[in-house]
């Protein structure tokens, strides 16, 4: 994979080559494509955390399965390379889960995604997996008054799901933290850790192979019927397919309108010296985030960088993905400007690597885990940029499904969360898909900028409305 350079503010950055994660790592190691047809126990398509994951629990409830992993690239190529590292207990769809089943359900949903977080820190550690791992929970800062009453009703409705443990600062305990200039409060929530996600893509699939799972990248699925995976090099046939393509589920046959492929871009500075970080604090290396409309993520990289993402530009045209990461240079730009409005002290830092990726967003931005029994074909994903956890507890709702479905098992805990067998509506055709994305996020940047000019404590309204539109 080619990588290509930009210049930003004079500097040379590595523009693309899929991500600043892999450029530290490396690509892997490519395993064979599929050799012809053959047969299996369960298909998996896709090898990202969920397809990993989903191998992965499934070979240690089941080692008499022959499961194989059908990969178009290599493992972690999609969002799973390339995301911003948040290992945390937040999920899509929960407000529209309370509604629908009932504000305890919501709650077991909640309580599953926080018990992830150490779950995924366990297996970590059980399987000898080094990747950065560090948990100091996610802090999340308000920069206007209308961030500061959004952040504190956030804050509110997390405690109404359950999370006692969450807690609220004001500006001098949040610069305590991290000094963000301008933070006026903050919510801190211990269910969150920062990871390296290729150290983690890596770690996984080598505890999957060395379950007996077998992996064949290259090898790009066209179609997924009952029991069918159609690929180039021939058919797998088996009595369980698992669809785990996330943000590219639109490139399979039939599937264009499922899940809108949503981009979300980086940049990672330079490493930071030791005064610079004084600067900064940020000692406990929490992951950081906002409460804007548009708004960013980050974390502190455990070789002394920061890593920062926001959404640029947020779709193209037909749920089209890109080839190698490469992002454009204005989003590069507006992330060194959120970078240097958040720390003005670090103006000078040089950009080393930008680049983005995609994400699956489903119409009603809910994630879903869904097993058709009359068709053996599974599925999993739509988590909107909350994947890194949730794809674990996605993964093991899905082989507790398929465990009960083939009589191995009864009902869980898992297969009665509400996130379960969830129908979704397919997203508009285009250029009505477009024209909606486009409108949505310049409502939000739009909306974003009146709130800091007029410092008024309410959100503006086009947010709101965008917001309706959208389906949030």
């Amino acid at each position: 994979m080619n990588s290509s350079t930009g210049s930003t503010r004079g500097t040379d950055t590595v523009n693309g080559g899929i991500s600043f994660w892999f450029a530290q790592e490396g690509l892997p190691e490519p395993r064979e494509p599929l050799p012809g047809d053959r047969t299996a126990d369960v298909c998996v398509v896709g090898g990202g955390y969920t397809g990993l994951w989903t191998a992965y629990y499934l070979k240690k409830a089941a080692p008499f399965l022959d499961i194989v992993v059908l990969e178009s690239r290599f493992c972690g190529y999609g969002a799973s390379g390339r995301n911003g590292g948040w290992l945390y207990n937040g999920i899509a769809g929960r407000a529209r889960y309370a509604a629908l089943h009932g504000h305890d359900a919501a709650v077991r949903l909640q309580q599953a995604m926080n018990a992830t977080v150490t779950e995924v820190l366990d297996v970590l550690d059980a399987e000898k997996i080094d990747a950065d791992q560090h948990r100091g929970g996610v802090l999340e800062v308000a920069l206007t008054p209308a961030q500061l009453a959004r952040l504190k009703e956030f804050h509110a409705a997390e405690h109404a799901f359950g999370e006692a443990d969450r807690e609220i600062y004001g500006a001098r305990e949040t610069a305590a933290r991290v000094r963000v200039a301008g933070a006026v409060g903050s919510s801190w929530t211990p269910h969150g850790a920062r990871v390296h996600p290729v150290k983690l893509v890596n770690g996984l699939r080598a505890a999957v192979e060395a379950l007996g799972v077998t992996i064949h990248e290259s090898t790009p699925v066209t179609e997924i019927r009952p029991q069918h995976a159609v690929t180039p090099y021939g058919t797998v046939r088996a009595p369980y397919v698992l669809r785990c393509t996330e943000g590219f589920t639109a490139s399979l046959a039939g599937q264009r309108r499922t899940w809108l492929p949503m981009n979300s871009s980086m940049i990672a500075t330079e490493p930071l010296t030791d005064a610079q970080w004084e600067s900064v604090g940020w000692e406990g290396r929490e992951t950081l985030g906002d409460m804007a409309h548009a708004y960013m993520y980050a974390q502190r990289t455990a070789d002394g960088r920061i890593a920062l993402g926001g959404r640029g530009v947020p779709y193209r045209y037909g749920s089209k993905t890109d080839n190698d990461g490469r992002t454009q240079p204005r989003t590069v730009e507006a992330l060194r400007a959120v970078l240097t409005r958040f720390f003005p002290q670090l103006a000078g830092v040089r950009v080393d690597h930008a680049w983005s990726g995609v994400l699956g967003v489903p119409r009603d931005w809910c994630a879903t885990v869904t097993l058709d029994r009359s068709t053996g074909i599974g599925w999993a994903g739509g988590y909107v940029g909350s994947g890194v956890a949730t794809t674990n507890l996605a993964a093991r709702t899905l082989t507790d499904l398929i465990r009960q479905d083939s009589g191995q098992s009864g009902p869980t805990d898992l297969t009665t969360l509400p996130w379960v067998n969830h129908k979704v509506r397919k997203w508009e055709p285009e250029p009505l898909r477009w024209l909606g994305v486009q409108t949505m996020y310049a409502a939000f940047r739009g909306a974003d900028h009146r709130e800091a000019a007029t410092h008024t404590a309410t959100t503006d309204r086009v947010a709101h409305w965008a917001n309706r539109i959208a389906g949030r």
